[in-house]
């Protein structure tokens, strides 16, 4: 499956050479990318003085902003196990038996009010310069459908839901959201997939971390888990934002902490009325099969 918008391209993927080992960590935006991927460096380096900035240790594949050639470089270069950042559904991602897919889940109502503070802190100026500088002969994309003015956040969530862009078109929606889950909750008993869960990294962060280390094989010394730990919570990574965030060279950020802005569950409850819940309810079960509902909202547990 083709995935394209202004801002990103699976088609990126052509071209690149996987090794034994390589990790994708495939997410929906929002949903703990940026902290999955410091767990992942956490594991493999075993210290928090990373060697670079998490960006270029695991820059997003599919990303306009830079050219392929830039990013394939990036990685090629590497010599240790590579984690692979990506927006991508599984069925848009390449298939190599040597890869483990890793997707990260989060209550959709979450999701839509982290977004709306995402895209108010991006400086699009920056954005479309970057874009512009970095495009390639071969590309073809529309550009962005510019969404209205919220008179407040319950219009700016119901958007969000109700966003008709088709998940091809790579929507930044709860449409987007639910199809990128689906993709990975199909296969969810692979081998091959792994699959974590926002609020399960909030109530237990070493016991995941445990878990996904030995989903990949990787051997950690006992003392050195507490250390890795904190280093993965919200708090650390916040306050060395310039080292965990994203694209803090091309200055896309109007402010690089707010990048990690609340990083709390349950947000929603603070706008949700009986009409908006019932609304979002009748989307999201029209969407998503009842047990991914369930597993998203982390209801019957």
């Amino acid at each position: 499956m083709r995935y394209q918008s202004f801002v990103s391209d699976n088609a990126r993927w052509d071209g690149f050479t996987f090794r034994p080992g390589d990790i994708i960590i495939s997410t929906p935006a929002k949903c703990g990318t940026t902290w999955t991927q410091m767990i992942c460096a956490l594991l493999i380096f075993q210290t928090p003085e990373l060697p670079q900035t998490l960006d270029l240790l695991s820059p997003w594949m599919e990303i306009r902003l830079r050219r392929r050639k830039v990013v394939h470089d990036l990685y090629d270069a590497q010599t240790h196990r590579r984690f692979i950042k990506s927006h991508t559904p599984l069925d848009g991602l390449p298939v190599d038996e040597r890869i483990t897919y890793i997707c990260v889940g989060r209550d959709p109502r979450d999701v839509g009010l982290s977004w709306r503070a995402h895209m108010n802190n991006i400086d699009f100026d920056v954005m479309f310069s970057a874009l512009a500088e970095a495009i390639e002969p071969d590309d073809n994309f529309a550009p962005p459908r510019i969404p209205p003015e919220f008179s407040d956040e319950r219009e700016a969530f119901r958007y969000w839901v109700d966003d008709p862009t088709p998940p091809e078109d790579v929507a930044m929606s709860l449409t987007g959201l639910i199809h990128h889950m689906a993709s990975f909750w199909a296969v969810r008993d692979r081998d091959d997939v792994v699959l974590l869960h926002y609020d399960d990294l909030q109530t237990d962060l070493e016991g995941e971390m445990r878990r996904l280390a030995d989903r990949l094989a990787i051997t950690v010394p006992e003392e050195r888990w507490p250390t890795l730990v904190k280093a993965a919570t919200f708090e650390d990574m916040r306050s060395r934002a310039t080292e965990r965030a994203p694209d803090t060279e091309k200055r896309l950020w109007k402010n690089t902490t707010d990048f990690f802005h609340r990083g709390t569950s349950g947000q929603w409850e603070e706008i949700f009325d009986a009409e908006l819940a019932a609304h979002y309810e009748a989307k999201v079960r029209e969407l998503a099969p009842p047990d991914l509902v369930s597993w998203l909202h982390r209801e019957n547990l």
